[in-house]
């Protein structure tokens, strides 16, 4: 890679990030479940300050801090431990690991990371562009499909002042009700308006970092939208915000412009190009190597060949003799 990049070939100015599933040497019907405590954020710490600032901002408590850790149930493979339960469709449940990759724009690896497939994209991110920044260096826009479009990636990637290249995303309303870009939030007055102009107010911030918002149902009991706007029993619509959402917003806008259209555009020709790539000519559609070190030395040196076979084709003064 450093070969490349001192011979011109990689342009980090634009990066694109995803991450794919390769099936694990693992029996999908040997597990056991097990309770784990829940992995901390990276940015947990940072939330929570943020959080309790904010509450003490609009008057309420700060928050106490959580003696009590979280648990979740997850399958452990006995064959491959390391690896984690996918589930992609009612069909497609297997053990796996996740590639997560970073290439430019012209298809050059530039970062990868290989954890178990029950690792979400956004929770590798973080990490991922740190790597980035550290050996290549620091990209002017990152693209990512979906999956990294949260409040925390956003609001990482402009922190270190990465443009974030994201898609559209359907709101998760039911077709029936009406949607919470119909619900105009108020910056100045920091509350939301209803297409009936009643205000709802700020009522607290959650533990999430969400901060409610909520109505009067004394007048919302007679409201003739009353049946598509909430199906609480008290007559109540409450809509949540991130304390981060500012940073959603803005990408939501960044969308719309023709250099964000034009880098999205590019993510078919390079980063699902990589994928395609190796999992056809490389291999990596399953690993016969189990555990998680094993795995990312495949990983590296099925990427590194892929960077390899690149730079020599273009280092090429001449047609090869074959």
């Amino acid at each position: 890679l450093n070969e490349a990049i001192e011979k011109g070939f990689v342009d980090p100015s634009v990066v694109f990030i995803d991450s794919t599933h390769v099936k694990a040497n693992a029996n999908k019907r040997k597990f056991i479940k097990e309770a784990v405590k829940a992995e901390t954020k990276s940015y947990q710490t940072q939330l929570e300050e943020e959080i309790n600032e904010d509450r003490i901002v609009h008057g309420k408590k700060p928050l106490t801090p959580q003696t009590k850790a979280e648990t979740k149930e997850i399958k452990v493979s006995t064959t491959d431990p390391e690896s984690g339960y996918y589930v992609k469709n009612e069909r497609e449940k297997q053990f796996a690991y996740s590639f997560h990759t970073v290439c430019d724009n012209k298809g050059f690896i530039l970062a990868n990371q290989v954890t178990g497939g029950n690792v979400h994209d956004s929770q590798v991110i973080n990490s991922l562009v740190d790597e980035l920044i550290e050996k290549v260096g620091k990209p002017n826009a990152l693209a990512g499909d979906a999956g990294y479009k949260t409040p925390p990636v956003a609001k990482y990637l402009m922190d270190k002042e990465i443009s974030p290249v994201m898609p559209y995303t359907r709101p998760h309303t039911k077709d029936e009700f009406m949607k919470k870009y119909e619900y105009v939030y108020d910056e100045y007055y920091d509350c939301y308006i209803c297409p009936k102009d009643q205000i709802l107010p700020y009522r607290t911030t959650t533990r999430d970092g969400y901060r409610q918002y909520a109505s009067n149902p004394a007048i919302c009991k007679d409201c003739t939208l009353l049946d598509s706007c909430t199906q609480s029993k008290n007559k109540r619509k409450m809509i949540h915000r991130h304390i981060w959402e500012d940073n959603i917003d803005e990408v939501n806008h960044l969308r719309h412009t023709e250099m964000n259209k034009s880098i999205y555009a590019k993510r078919k020709e390079t980063i699902e190009r990589v994928f395609a790539d190796a999992k056809e000519k490389h291999g990596m559609r399953w690993t016969t190597l189990r555990g998680i070190k094993k795995v990312a030395m495949q990983a590296m040196l099925t990427f590194a060949a892929m960077n390899l076979k690149k730079m020599a084709n273009w280092a090429w003064k001449y047609p090869c003799p074959a």
